[in-house]
């Protein structure tokens, strides 16, 4: 399936999808290499990358490159390339709690993604599959909760490393585009005291230059009491203290699993809704499909269908 595929009125038939892993990539200094999956469509070529970073939520293995298959099967079966590492905070790897960056690898997290792409030959090598048929020129990052808080660093979001007291820049030139799904939101008196003195990375979170181009997707009814004092409105601050381009889809009555994205009937779901992981999947994949491809009227007309029904599962704001 080409480039060509989709069209103004139609998302398309889904794509059969081969999926490969583990792809290990070699990291020197990092605690373990590096533990990929990667999901593509079978056929088509100059296909656009998305790397998609998972949470840190309380199974054993969603949090890894197992998770969020609802995510990864779509876009790859609708076009795209979709690299899922297994960060250091995961689960499945149980590391001793005395490795450096433990427990949420907030700066490994982005240095992973960085790492994926310094080593796309190293992938194509391991999924020969896929030999030549990858638009490294066309690559978005994508992530879920602590994974959104990987996603805005590489988009351009900044803070202050608590342990030195340097500022941290990891903005990613490669990536393009990003989606945060229910991201953590600014720092300071808006955080919980056990988030402020347990991750307090988090205290310091700038949007203010997080300039590449991003989505931001955030449920009215995922206040995420265990880490910030403001709400739900707080996922929505990567959109609202962000520059443009942005935009923001609020989605209805969702919780902070936005209807089950992290996996198939998963129990940490609190809001269990397959219509409205049906509506993520497919705004998600038409927002990053028009950022890549300007001109492409593929978000344009996700949010006129997303509007027009008599019930909206959401609305999408922009600026």
């Amino acid at each position: 399936m080409t480039s060509s595929t989709y069209t103004a009125d139609t998302i398309g038939e889904p794509a059969a999808v081969l999926s490969v892993s583990p792809v290990v990539l070699p990291a020197p200094g990092r605690a373990v290499d590096l533990h990929v999956r990667v999901s593509a469509p079978v056929a088509g070529s100059d296909l656009p990358i998305i790397l998609l970073s998972h949470g840190h939520g309380p199974s054993n293995n969603l949090s890894s490159l197992n998770g969020y298959a609802p995510l990864a099967n779509y876009w790859a079966a609708h076009g795209f390339v979709v690299i899922q590492p297994t960060h250091l905070s995961s689960r499945t790897l149980r590391l001793d709690p005395g490795t450096p960056g433990a427990p949420l690898y907030w700066r490994s997290r982005a240095e992973d993604m960085k790492l994926i792409l310094d080593q796309l030959d190293v992938i194509e090598t391991a999924v020969p599959q896929l030999l030549g048929r990858l638009d490294r020129s066309k690559v978005a990052v994508a992530g879920h909760s602590m994974g959104g808080h990987t996603a805005s660093v590489l988009l351009g979001a900044r803070l202050t490393d608590p342990h030195d007291g340097t500022e941290v820049d990891l903005a990613e030139p490669r990536i393009k585009a990003g989606v945060l799904l229910a991201a953590p939101g600014r720092g300071g008196d808006a955080l919980t005291e056990f988030v402020a003195q347990n991750y307090p990375f988090l205290l310091t979170t700038d949007f203010s230059g997080m300039t590449t181009p991003a989505l931001v997707v955030a449920g009215d009814n995922d206040p995420s009491a265990h880490l910030t004092v403001r709400g739900a409105a707080w996922h929505t601050d990567p959109y609202v203290l962000a520059p443009g381009p942005k935009s923001l889809l609020t989605l209805f009555g969702a919780e902070h699993g936005l209807g089950g994205v992290s996996g198939y009937d998963v129990a940490e779901t609190t809001d269990e809704n397959p219509e409205r992981v049906a509506a993520v999947q497919r705004l998600t994949w038409a927002y990053l499909r028009s950022e890549l491809y300007p001109g492409d009227p593929a978000w344009r007309t996700a949010c006129e269908v997303l509007t027009a029904r008599p019930d909206p599962l959401g609305r999408v704001e922009s600026k």
